[in-house]
């Protein structure tokens, strides 16, 4: 049985490359003694085989086999297509 794939939700902040995304996702957590609300960000490169997601898309990634040096993620669907 194949073994389920790391799926991750975030917005598109560069599009500039050709069949490439780049994708910040946000977390949000609670210090674990002060309870301060503490955000960070992550940056993924992302495979988009029809260049079809544009800055500020919410889209969600999947894990996949390396495309290249630094694309280890691909595109699995646009959930919040911002118009222009």
């Amino acid at each position: 049985m194949r073994e389920q794939r790391k799926v991750l939700v975030g917005r598109v902040t560069s599009d500039k490359m050709d069949k490439s995304i780049v994708v910040e996702i946000q977390q949000v957590t609670r210090h674990p003694i002060y309870g301060k609300v503490i955000r960070s960000h992550r940056k993924f490169m992302a495979h988009d085989e029809s260049n079809q997601c544009t800055v500020g898309d919410v889209v969600r990634i999947a894990e996949a086999r390396p495309t290249s040096r630094r694309k280890r993620w691909v595109v699995d669907a646009i959930l919040e297509h911002v118009e222009a």
